[in-house]
């Protein structure tokens, strides 16, 4: 069992003839990943790696039975990109794309939500369900299928957290990264509910970062009881307030959004709190046994 997608999922790509989107397409197909069809308007009735490619969503969803979208439209048509697939029947819709104006994101989230649509990301590498589906740009041959499930604001340290896991031979059962913008579509409480359901998951392991209050909101849903162990980490514990750090949702402000009160909220709900990154997968293997 897996979570969001498996190897059943019928996948769509937005902007296939685009560098990014044709590129990342490859790899996702040599993972595994049954994509069905390529949108992007005026190139219709062509074709790319073995894929038909359509002018709109709805075609592609007519004809090939789509029911998840993967965006790699350039940013100023990215927001409008996954309201198309929204309205065109899609379930599941993934956002790639960086830059994306926030009052764009703002009027595309509460588009797919009224429409019962999930979106992950933007600004994000994706979601995998290790050795069924890849949907993103993260690479493929460090995950390997498991028990514990990732969830993850940083892309690069999601591979790193990947990895170790990998080879203190736990493996990955779905890992989401789930974007560093200040407005995005699930995140760790929405995926905690997720995984609180997933049989294959044992655990759950996650990736925080300064500004906001999303790790807080996950520690008061795990303090409420939840079912499996959740670790947790914090990039940017010696950031200086007021300084962005990379990622648009990474910045303190106010006096909130602080590394120090993140891990203070995680360790009062019984969170596993790791401190350093690099001991991440050692520190899961010892809990898990």
């Amino acid at each position: 069992m897996s979570i969001l997608v498996n190897k059943n999922s019928r996948v769509v790509v937005q902007g296939v003839t685009g560098r990014e989107g044709m590129f990342h397409t490859e790899k996702m197909i040599e993972y595994g990943t049954n994509v069905v069809a390529g949108v992007t308007p005026g190139k219709g009735g062509s074709t790319v790696l073995g894929a038909p490619v359509f002018d709109t969503v709805a075609q592609a969803v007519a004809q090939t039975g789509a029911d998840v979208s993967v965006v790699f439209v350039p940013a100023a048509f990215a927001a409008d990109a996954a309201c198309e697939a929204a309205d065109a029947g899609i379930k599941l819709v993934v956002v790639i794309t960086e830059h994306i104006p926030a009052k764009d994101m703002i009027m595309a989230k509460a588009y797919l939500r009224a429409r019962g649509v999930l979106m992950v990301g933007p600004n994000c590498p994706g979601v995998i369900t290790p050795g069924e589906c890849k949907l993103g740009i993260m690479p493929g041959y460090i995950h390997k299928p498991g028990k514990v499930g990732l969830i993850s604001r940083s892309g690069t340290l999601t591979y790193e957290v990947v990895h170790q896991l990998t080879q203190a031979g736990l493996g990955q059962s779905t890992c989401i990264g789930i974007g560093g913008d200040p407005i995005i579509g699930l995140g760790f409480v929405e995926l905690l509910k997720l995984f609180a359901a997933d049989d294959q998951t044992e655990a759950v392991c996650t990736i925080g970062e300064i500004g906001g209050d999303a790790e807080e909101r996950a520690a008061a849903l795990v303090k409420a009881g939840y079912p499996k162990p959740v670790f947790g980490f914090v990039a940017g514990l010696t950031a200086p307030p007021g300084k962005r750090m990379g990622h648009a949702g990474a910045i303190i402000s106010g006096g909130k959004g602080k590394a120090a009160d993140k891990l203070a909220a995680m360790e009062d709900a019984g969170i596993t709190v790791v401190r350093r990154l690099g001991d991440f997968g050692a520190t899961v293997a010892k809990v898990l046994g």
